[in-house]
């Protein structure tokens, strides 16, 4: 085979021309499929080597960029944070937790500041009063005048005692003014005894019912006279019922028949709260007839510890006993009765003797002139004499009995 003759030094040139070609295709491949950092790289170095000035970097503390490059502002100062709270003491699981809490009672006494004639003294304030209890005083946390309505049990003996109908007449007389002085805000329940207590009408305004259930005394049944157990079973009543309450009882003072002591009522008085007893002993009249017609000795003593039986009822409650002679005197007893009621001075005090054993507290009260110099307050009529002044109150109360 015969080959076509070309000149040997124009076939070198068109073979180097060729792999020049080959080369420069292959580069522009190399630069599409390089990696990303790499091509940048690249870019950046053939930037410098054509000459082009390097981007100045941007300093740590950066800011906007200026005409002139970036603006360097300095970094505010970081506030170190705050050191860590100190470790909780470590506690067993097993152990269980406790804590302690006090119970302080709280103790109200209902003050009655009268004249001797029985006139309310208004306008008495907290330094005014002194309260003591067993001897230690008291300092009082709160003090308040009340006017309230009467929330009263009327008590009425209606027995065939003595074959005599005087202290039942006296007794009923007595009812009756009780209701005839009454305010359309009192509540007042009616209840008559001579064995056992029987409740006539229940807590009521309306004093037409009060009336119609004093009308129904009119034949007694019995002679016996249970006073301490019709007492005790009212004051059991009234306990259940909240706030202030009041019994006035219209009796002889005499028991004869009652599975109560006497030293079983005292204890019961003490201990409910909250009830104000007024005794008014009946048949007083008729004693004195009696006594003036020779009345026996042992006759006599009956009456006479009726009348301290009363007397006492009425001094552990704050209380007053009345032993009217003549009818006539019963408006004022009521009257009186009244405003010792609406009209009373509530003293409220934590006891420093917080030790619930159950033990009876005696309590004192004075009026003091409240200028802190302790003298006793002198109270003065429109004539500028000088009045003696009867505080009535509970002389006492029994503390909690604390169960363990």
């Amino acid at each position: 085979m015969t080959l076509p003759y070309k000149p040997l030094k124009k076939w070198l040139s068109s073979v180097a021309r060729d792999a020049c070609a080959a080369s420069t295709t292959a580069l522009v491949i190399a630069g599409l499929v390089l990696p990303p950092h790499l091509a940048l790289a690249q870019a950046s170095q053939s930037q410098s080597q054509s000459g082009q000035q390097p981007q100045p970097e941007v300093p740590e503390a950066g800011g906007p960029t200026g005409d002139t490059g970036p603006m360097a502002i300095p970094k505010k100062s970081e506030t170190p944070p705050p050191p860590p709270p100190p470790p909780r003491p470590k506690t067993n699981p097993d152990t269980p937790s406790y804590s302690i809490s006090v119970d302080v009672p709280l103790v109200n006494i209902d003050v009655s500041a009268n004249t001797k004639d029985g006139g309310f003294i208004p306008g008495l304030k907290k330094d005014n009063f002194r309260i003591y209890e067993d001897g230690v005083e008291q300092p009082i946390t709160n003090f308040s005048q009340t006017e309230a309505p009467i929330t009263a049990v009327l008590l009425v003996e209606f027995a065939n005692s003595n074959r005599t109908y005087q202290f039942m007449y006296d007794a009923l007389i007595a009812s009756y003014n009780f209701a005839a002085n009454l305010k359309k805000d009192d509540w007042v329940a009616v209840t008559e005894f001579d064995m056992k207590p029987h409740i006539l009408v229940d807590f009521t305004q309306d004093r037409r019912a009060i009336y119609g259930a004093l009308n129904t005394l009119r034949i007694p049944g019995f002679s016996e006279i249970n006073l301490f157990d019709a007492l005790y079973d009212t004051l059991d009543r009234l306990d259940r019922i909240e706030g202030r309450k009041e019994i006035v009882i219209v009796a002889q003072g005499r028991d004869t028949f009652s599975t109560i002591t006497y030293d079983q009522i005292l204890k019961k008085v003490k201990a409910t709260p909250n009830v104000t007893l007024f005794p008014i002993s009946t048949g007083q009249a008729y004693l004195i007839w009696a006594e003036a017609n020779g009345m026996g000795a042992l006759r006599q003593m009956d009456y006479l510890q009726a009348d301290n039986a009363m007397n006492t009822f009425a001094k552990l409650t704050g209380g007053q006993w009345y032993h009217p002679r003549f009818e006539g005197e019963l408006p004022e007893i009521f009257r009186d009765i009244a405003a010792r009621v609406r009209n009373q001075y509530t003293l409220s005090y934590h006891p420093t003797n917080r030790k619930q054993d159950g033990s009876y507290r005696k309590v004192k009260v004075e009026l003091v002139a409240g200028d802190g110099s302790g003298k006793p307050l002198t109270v003065k009529n429109e004539k500028g004499k000088e009045l003696k002044t009867v505080l009535a109150y509970r002389e006492g109360y029994t503390a909690k009995h604390q169960v363990e």
